[in-house]
């Protein structure tokens, strides 16, 4: 198996048609038969998978060239979502715009060619697929809540966390569910799992979901300055899943497919199990 071939398997099981900006193959290969994957996969990793006979090394957060540059630009995909929730288009743009724009800022000047330089030194294969795994992740986990909590109008956010918990990655994870705006016995109210889109939206575009008549927002991580934004705007509640938990049921998706393509993959960097 070659790494576009890796890279379509990964694309159709998320119903993407094209490669996002926040994933990419930086050094391409072919005959890929055993592959290192990780959360974040650098340097160190890749001198790892050199001396220990890897021929491919996969990482999930953008490490190199266009996937980091242009990593603000994937973040369009939160518009359509908001939408789906119900926020107006142009609303929708404009709540997404501030976080955007700061991620530009950042992406642009980073050292973008860090660890693909390195990995062309050492003659090794590497890419990263990021919004494919999230999509996956976002999917499976709205789902999940949406079964659990259908006949529960009146479900906390002590319901919602028992109801991540069911699920054994987040159990298990020494990182798992918390709440992190609002009380355990707060009505959560419509539940939507954000997980998917680059990055966190900011308090603006969670003011723009709860303004839509979403409840409380499941994501993946959310900074100080947002939760403070959020508990002050008083209107919504933010449960934490998880980092490593969630970007790893999408990964575990991926990887079991690559699995059963023929390939031989070991998990590290916080994959879990």
């Amino acid at each position: 198996m070659n790494t576009q071939q890796m890279m379509d398997i990964a694309l159709e099981l998320a119903g993407l048609k094209e490669i996002p900006f926040d994933s990419g193959i930086q050094v391409p290969g072919d005959d890929v038969k055993n592959v290192l994957i990780g959360i974040d996969m650098e340097t160190p990793e890749l001198l790892l998978a050199k001396e220990l006979g890897y021929d491919c090394v996969v990482s999930h957060h953008p490490k190199a060239e266009g996937a980091s540059v242009h990593f603000h630009k994937v973040m369009d995909v939160q518009i359509d979502k908001m939408v789906e929730y119900g926020v107006p288009i142009n609303k929708a743009q404009k709540m997404l715009r501030k976080k955007q724009a700061s991620i530009e800022l950042g992406g642009h000047v980073g050292n973008y060619d860090r660890h693909a330089s390195s990995a062309r030194l050492l003659n090794m294969p590497y890419m990263n697929i990021h919004m494919p795994a999230d999509v996956i992740t976002e999917s499976i986990v709205q789902k999940h809540l949406d079964d659990k909590l259908k006949n529960q109008p009146k479900a906390t956010l002590e319901d919602v966390i028992d109801a991540l918990n069911d699920m054994d990655i987040y159990k298990n994870a020494i990182a798992g569910p918390v709440i992190r705006v609002g009380g355990g016995k707060d009505y959560a109210g419509r539940v939507a799992v954000l997980m998917a889109g680059g990055t966190n939206g900011g308090a603006d575009v969670m003011k723009a979901y709860f303004e839509a008549g979403v409840g409380t927002i499941v994501c993946m991580h959310v900074p100080e300055d947002v939760k403070k934004a959020v508990q002050e705007q008083n209107i919504g509640n933010i449960i934490v899943a998880g980092h490593m938990a969630s970007d790893s049921i999408g990964l575990n998706v991926i990887i079991d497919a690559w699995e059963k393509a023929g390939l031989s993959v070991t998990k590290m960097s916080g994959i879990l199990s």
